[in-house]
């Protein structure tokens, strides 16, 4: 297939997700950048009735980690809503694979629960997610729930184990990337199968939402009540300075010792990296990056300001510690 038909194909489907006009009264920012679905998404948007503003597009390579979004790109979000006066701001990572989202204030709406928006859009049956997506998204909300370890193909491997159970499933990962894993009808229309992270069905799937509930993006996460979750990772942290980190907490001692200031260590999730929960409830998890020389840290906590604070103080746990390792090797 070539460019203009895969495009054209992938322009087609996006419309299909909603009416004609759906969107229409909203206005919406689209953080260009160097995404290569910069001016499409842009389209996409205007041709569903919405009100587009396009704003920070460059000509150079911008790395957007929806994971873990720097402080002057929300510094600049929450610039642009106030500005245009925007209901919401949407992007895209450089690739085009996962979404970027943020509400009327400029906040960023997580991943996984960008995730959950688009399973409850979709009427999914049944979710796949990794251990790092919010622990409040379970049975409860209507679903049967799978985790697995971090990465799409991880993801994607679930699911098509699950392909013959039958139902809607939807996989999706903390970092917003949303896999379809069975045919669903929206819209009145099939939507096929699409195992493979795409960005435009999530932002689609909470634009209608916050339409169709007329509800602000910043009322939404209110409605499912689940743990304030918050990451951010050690840059430049040597997987083999990770590796000793890891080696040196799989004592339930050491990690209590480590994690001594947020409470008891109440149990331990060995899934993908090290996942404790306290007895508080509040989770800390410790995961090194497999494709980066990083050092990952979740969190979740009942207010923001608390899970921040607790991916803070263990990520400078870490730092403290990969010093002191290299000292004693001198």
């Amino acid at each position: 297939m070539h460019c203009e038909e895969a495009i054209a194909s992938y322009r087609e489907r996006a419309h299909d997700m909603l009416e004609p006009g759906s969107l229409s009264g909203m206005r919406l920012g689209v953080y260009q950048h160097s995404s290569v679905a910069a001016e499409l998404l842009v389209q996409v948007l205007r041709s569903l009735g919405a009100s587009v503003v396009a704003v920070g597009k460059t000509g150079t390579f911008v790395p957007v980690d929806t994971e873990a979004v720097d402080a002057a790109t929300i510094a600049k979000l929450k610039k642009w809503v106030r500005e245009f006066g925007l209901d919401a701001i949407v992007s895209t990572d450089a690739d085009a694979d996962r979404p970027l989202i943020a509400d009327e204030n400029g906040d960023l709406l997580r991943g996984d629960l960008v995730g959950l928006a688009t399973a409850l859009f979709l009427k999914a049956d049944t979710i796949v997610t990794p251990v790092t997506s919010n622990s409040g998204i379970s049975k409860a909300l209507g679903f049967a729930v799978q985790r697995t370890k971090v990465g799409s193909p991880f993801v994607i491997e679930a699911m098509e184990a699950l392909h013959g159970a039958g139902g809607v499933i939807v996989g999706f990962e903390a970092n917003g990337g949303v896999l379809l894993g069975s045919d669903c009808v929206v819209n009145g229309k099939t939507l096929t199968a699409l195992p493979t992270r795409d960005s435009f069905l999530p932002i689609l799937a909470v634009l209608s939402t916050m339409a169709s509930t007329k509800k602000k993006l910043s009322r939404l996460r209110g409605l499912w009540n689940l743990p304030v979750c918050a990451s951010d990772r050690l840059q430049n942290f040597p997987a083999e300075s990770s590796r000793r980190l890891m080696d040196h907490l799989a004592s339930r001692n050491a990690l209590q010792h480590f994690l001594a200031s947020f409470g008891t260590v109440a149990e331990i999730d060995e899934t993908d990296g090290l996942r404790a929960r306290m007895l508080s409830g509040e989770i800390i998890h410790l995961r090194p990056s497999g494709n980066a020389p990083e050092l990952r840290c979740y969190s979740e906590a009942s207010t923001e300001s608390r899970a921040m604070a607790i991916v803070a103080s263990t990520l400078q746990g870490a730092h403290a510690f990969a010093l002191t390792d290299e000292i004693e090797d001198l």
